[in-house]
């Protein structure tokens, strides 16, 4: 049966005390990193999906004409051929404008770039439940004897994955750290108050009092300040992001991290997981001073 006497603090141990401001301080801001790091791991997660899912359902194809074939005919026999391919909703050849828009970025500002032999390309809607690969593509490219090319961006989608995966685990890692680095800033602020108090934990023994009884003390009221520092934590990072998606007009502080509403609700837990890490740390700490003490 829960006991609220058996975990109320003892006189010996004030619920505040003057470094109580530096500690909360410090968890605090420990906890806004946290907070941030998740959002934006979040973030990058719908990005890299988003991403995925638009190179995953298309596919280009850039055509070469053959002979005295031009390069627009070329094209539309391209577009022609995959169109009945199954795994494809749509082929269209683009217009020449849009070809030139594509290379001349790659080539500046040149005048006569229509005089330029540029190649013509197809865009391929792929059937989002059954997509044509790459290789039918080209199959069927080859069938109809069209010289093409077919890009189906698994490149980029093996990149873009790669990369959201990295971003996973260092956003992993970086969590890791800042839950070690609050579980010492609160292992030294619990071996600091059991320094102070020496002489009251022996006479607490002397009278009986378990080892676990004065652990759980400390382990109490760190779990407490640190709960407060990671609510001030949480509601700092959730203003800050709440602040950048309205700078971004309405969809995150840049368009490679789209940041919505419900992101800011990752910040929930981290009063919790605050406590618990705070907790944890005291009470280790505590019990491995107590009998050192005895």
């Amino acid at each position: 049966m829960f006991d609220p006497a058996k975990w109320k603090p003892a006189p010996f141990l004030p619920e505040k005390e003057a470094r109580d401001g530096a500690l909360i301080f410090v968890v605090a801001v420990l906890c806004f990193l946290a907070c941030l790091t998740a959002m934006s791991v979040i973030a990058a997660n719908r990005a890299a999906s988003g991403w995925t899912g638009q190179l995953t359902g298309e596919a280009t194809v850039i055509v070469r004409p053959r002979g005295g074939e031009t390069p627009d005919a070329a094209a539309a026999r391209a577009a022609e051929a995959l169109s009945g391919v199954p795994g494809v909703a749509e082929a269209r050849a683009l217009e020449p404008a849009k070809a030139y828009d594509l290379i001349r970025p790659w080539l500046g500002d040149v005048s006569d770039l229509e005089d330029l032999p540029v190649p013509r390309l197809v865009a391929v809607t792929l059937d989002p439940r059954h997509p044509a690969d790459g290789k039918r593509l080209a199959a069927a490219l080859k069938a109809d004897q069209v010289d093409a090319t077919v890009d189906d961006h698994s490149l980029w989608i093996k990149d873009i994955r790669r990369a959201g995966g990295l971003v996973r685990w260092l956003g992993g890692g970086v969590f890791l750290i800042i839950a070690a680095a609050a579980g010492a800033v609160v292992a030294f602020a619990t071996r600091a108050g059991l320094a102070a108090r020496e002489d009251v934990v022996e006479v607490l023994h002397m009278a009986g009092a378990e080892d676990g009884f004065i652990a759980r003390l400390f382990q109490v009221r760190f779990a407490r300040v640190a709960g407060v520092a990671g609510a001030m934590g949480a509601a700092a990072a959730a203003v800050l992001a709440g602040g950048l998606r309205l700078a971004g007009g309405g969809g995150g502080l840049t368009p490679a991290l789209p940041l919505a509403w419900s992101d800011l609700l990752a910040v929930i837990p981290c009063p919790l997981i605050a406590a618990v890490v705070a907790a944890t740390a005291a009470q280790l700490t505590a019990m491995k001073l107590i009998r050192d003490m005895a």
